[in-house]
């Protein structure tokens, strides 16, 4: 009787089956009855998707079904450890490579249509002629407006291939036919430094919103050249940074320690640890630092100031830090995907562990950290609660406690008013951004020519911007009474930022700023 085809893969399965026997009774570190039992519980995971698959009565994506079963997996290990899906994971990496390839816009989906914000200093999209306030109706032949347009749409339109050619048809207020207008795409940074200036004379300021691979070689350059204008001193900012490579953050504190100074310690499950020194590239060794967090600074940031705190170095002002002290290392896992395990947990110099307890589940952990705004903390010190037993003292003697974030030598409060929350909420949330937009929208020539110092130094939120601003939000004068200056600093700050970027963004509401104020005190 002849050979069919049809039993290949029935001999196939009883070889990789004759295959596992052979292998459950060699000698390997792990026993038969475990690799046996391991590969029996993959099989059932596998053996029910495809049940599902075939069997089940209605059409369902088992791609979602396996994206549920990963995050539910990691779920239950701790709240740190994620999976990124194919679709999200270019847009991570581009976030911690600090660059992408594109045309270099910020934009917003206006109505619906994309609006330009601004271009990036030297970017394609600048070199080609595109303006603020432009729209972008097509992407080659494909359309970039409507009701049904997502972000994925423009991104996966307007990115590509450096070099690569994407002919944008643009529509230009005040010009009747529409404009076609080639570029050409490169490779767009992704900057991890905010803002970079002299507060006075001899204290310099540096903003950092992550660390990611190019932040360490922003903040050299940055720090030198602050020294080079005369800085003697140094504010280094990194509320609401939530973190990043490890890596970065070792290089930044490299900069502040004297030589084989003990940066971090971390340790995995095998309890084998690695221990991280300061060299002697360090240039600001022996210039005043003053170190701001808040309760959204995390991980890399926590190492940053864990490592300063603990070697006695500066002055740590703010409110307690989120409280992250876990590593993560990303694996792929072969079809675009990824995820981001716990490996280890960091320790800083004194032997601290500054992760949060997360024993009752991830909605415990992160309930914990809500419950800051009504346990007091967020405004008074003597709210923090700390574990005695894990308390540990510096080199010079100062006790410094772990298990819950970096607590900072000088505390600042926070305004947790229900007035200068909601001013907050408008401006991060995006809603004060959008009004700004289309002010700017209406009245850009109103600015053309100004410099950023003529703006930050002269220019002031009329009553007539206020009104409008209120009747954009549906609201009073009465819903921010007592908080009218307030809110016009931060429009003006948020006008500065569309206008002018991130740093006169910084430089005008750090004017006001309650931390950077203390440190001013503090000279």
């Amino acid at each position: 009787m002849p050979f069919h085809k049809k039993y290949i893969p029935l001999l196939l399965g009883v070889a990789v089956a004759f295959g596992i026997f052979i292998g459950a009774n060699l000698n390997f570190t792990a026993s038969g009855d475990v690799l046996l039992s391991s590969n029996s519980n993959k099989e059932k995971l596998n053996r029910l998707i495809d049940f599902i698959d075939f069997e089940y009565v209605d059409q369902v994506n088992t791609d979602s079904i396996v994206d549920s079963t990963v995050n539910s997996i990691l779920e239950n290990l701790d709240p740190h450890s994620v999976y990124i899906s194919s679709k999200d994971y270019e847009q991570t990496a581009s976030d911690m490579r600090g660059n992408f390839t594109g045309i270099g816009i910020s934009f917003y989906q206006y109505q619906d249509s994309i609006a330009v914000i601004g271009t990036i200093d030297g970017g394609p999209a600048q070199k080609a002629g595109i303006l603020p306030s432009d729209r972008i109706l097509f992407a080659d032949t494909t359309q970039l407006y409507g009701k049904n347009l997502s972000r994925y749409d423009i991104f996966s339109n307007l990115k590509g291939a450096r070099n690569t050619k994407v002919t944008l048809t643009i529509k230009r207020k005040n010009i009747d036919s529409l404009l076609s207008i080639p570029v050409i795409r490169e490779k767009i940074p992704l900057h991890s430094l905010d803002a970079a200036y002299l507060l006075t004379d001899t204290i310099g300021y540096i903003k950092l919103n992550r660390f990611a691979e190019p932040t360490y070689n922003e903040f050299k350059k940055a720090l030198t050249d602050l020294t080079n204008q005369g800085a003697t001193k140094l504010v280094l900012d990194l509320r609401d940074n939530p973190g990043g490579y490890i890596s970065s953050a070792q290089d930044v504190v490299d900069e502040f320690l004297e030589d084989n100074t003990l940066i971090l310690i971390t340790k995995n499950k095998n309890g084998t640890q690695e221990k991280t020194y300061a060299t002697q590239k360090g240039s600001f060794k022996t210039g005043g630092l003053y170190v701001l967090i808040n309760e959204n600074s995390a991980s890399a940031s926590e190492i940053v100031a864990g490592a300063l705190q603990d070697n006695d170095k500066g002055v740590i002002v703010g409110r307690r830090s989120f409280g992250k002290g876990l590593v993560q290392r990303e694996m792929a896992l072969g079809d675009g995907s990824a995820v981001r395990l716990t490996t280890a947990r960091y320790y800083t110099p004194t032997g601290r562990s500054i992760q949060r307890p997360y024993d009752n589940g991830s909605q415990a952990y992160y309930n914990e950290y809500e419950s800051r705004y009504v346990n007091g903390e967020l405004q008074n010190k003597d709210s923090i609660v700390v574990n005695d037993s894990l308390s540990f003292v510096t080199p010079k003697g100062k006790v410094v406690y772990g298990g819950g974030g970096i607590i900072p030598d000088v505390f600042v409060g926070k305004d947790t008013s229900q007035e200068n929350q909601a001013i907050s909420y408008m401006s991060k949330g995006g809603f004060m951004s959008y009004f700004v937009f289309e002010y700017l929208d209406a009245h850009r020539q109103d600015f053309k020519g100004q410099t950023q110092e003529d703006f930050i130094a002269n220019y002031t939120i009329s009553q007539e911007i206020m009104q409008a601003f209120l009747s954009y939000a549906n609201t009073t004068s009465d819903t921010f009474k007592g908080y009218t200056s307030r809110l016009k600093l931060v429009i003006k700050a948020t006008m500065a930022r569309q206008i002018f970027g991130s740093q006169a963004y910084e430089m005008i509401l750090n004017s006001q700023d309650p931390m950077v104020k203390k440190v001013l005190e503090l000279q």
